[in-house]
């Protein structure tokens, strides 16, 4: 929105050609996405507490999360205000990526809200049944998917790449539209999975929105595209914009979701950020690089998984409890300790995922 603003008044002071740059309105994206959530997060939280929007505890959980009971929830809808309007004011609103991100976005932060609002509001602890949960997710994520797929120009659009490799590219054709599908609503649940300790969640998906960020300016570029061997993909490094929203609007509410927590960001912040991480990755045709860098929402979701078979399948559990970080919690590490070991475990992961920008 701003850009057009800065093209019209650029004919007057030739500066304002500065916000044609990419990189600055990324910068300014993460910024505007901090200082809103800085304005308006104590004011959320304080409406959050006088409707006594609290968290409730599972009875099974570990014991130190009973103090937890009560915390403001639903704090994510802080993280949608901040991206989408972030967003909407330094990005390049002709470009159908950005309409795309936002839209998935804010779809998957209706179903949370949703979920949130009648467990929290409603009093009803199954929330929106998983059924229908799993049904919008899946609506929303192939609607998407075919979006993306009819509305390719090129082949790289909708082509597998394999990190690390540069010789082998799978032309994925209709595939793409599962793959995706895959992609967004794994991602979308695999967040909302790891969203179960003080600030575990969101720092992760702070640093690979962050490094999504670099891969969506690199392939928006020609030059840089073509000099590290990634598909060239024009009209992409908006997303970038976008990322850089994530990345500010994350850690304005990392400042209060730290330990001990002020909010928590409930399904409504938790299912939209993983969808988001998850449209980007396969914008940006880096869903395995997401793999990698989202190594510890993966590691989550697989815990829960083989969790449940396992007891199916032997009445036996692999895990003290799952997900994993309650594994840890119940073996005696303090949730600080939990904490703090799964953003460095990220940071290495991010690091790994970075370098397949140039080792191809």
């Amino acid at each position: 929105m701003l850009l057009y603003l800065a093209e019209y008044l650029s004919q007057f002071n030739s500066g304002f050609n500065v916000f044609q740059y990419l990189t600055l309105r990324t910068i300014l994206g993460v910024l505007t996405a901090l200082i809103i959530s800085f304005v308006v997060g104590p004011a959320m939280i304080r409406r959050l507490a006088f409707y006594q929007i609290g968290q409730t505890i599972r009875s099974d959980g570990p014991e130190s999360h009973l103090t937890k009971a009560g915390t403001p929830t639903m704090g994510g809808a802080l993280l949608l205000v901040a991206v989408s309007v972030s967003t909407l004011l330094w990005s390049d609103l002709g470009s159908r990526y950005v309409w795309v991100v936002i839209t998935v976005t804010l779809m998957f932060g209706i179903i949370g809200f949703v979920d949130d609002y009648k467990k929290l509001v409603l009093n009803d602890p199954r929330g929106l049944a998983p059924r229908y949960k799993y049904l919008w997710q899946s609506v929303i994520g192939l609607s998407v998917a075919v979006f993306l797929y009819l509305s390719s120009s090129s082949a790289a659009e909708t082509q597998l790449i394999i990190p690390f490799v540069k010789s082998i590219v799978i032309d994925m054709g209709p595939w793409f539209v599962v793959f995706t599908y895959f992609v967004i609503v794994g991602s979308s649940n695999a967040v909302n999975l790891t969203d179960g300790l003080d600030g575990l969640a969101i720092m992760p998906a702070v640093l690979v929105a962050g490094a999504l960020a670099i891969f969506a300016y690199a392939s928006g570029h020609a030059q840089i595209a073509t000099y590290l061997l990634i598909p060239q993909l024009p009209g992409v490094g908006e997303v970038a914009v976008f990322c850089g929203a994530i990345t500010g609007a994350g850690l304005g509410f990392l400042w209060f979701n730290a330990y001990p927590a002020q909010v928590f960001m409930g399904d409504v912040g938790a299912l939209a950020l993983g969808a988001a991480l998850g449209v980007v990755a396969v914008i940006v045709r880096q869903e395995l690089v997401l793999l990698i860098m989202g190594g510890v929402f993966v590691m989550e979701t697989v815990s829960v998984m083989l969790q449940v078979l396992s007891f199916k399948m032997t009445g036996r559990r692999i895990f003290r409890m799952a997900p994993l970080h309650h594994h840890f919690e119940l073996k005696g590490w303090p949730e600080p300790r939990v904490i703090v070991r799964f953003w460095i475990v990220t940071v290495i992961l991010v690091l790994v995922g970075l370098a397949s920008l140039k080792i191809r």
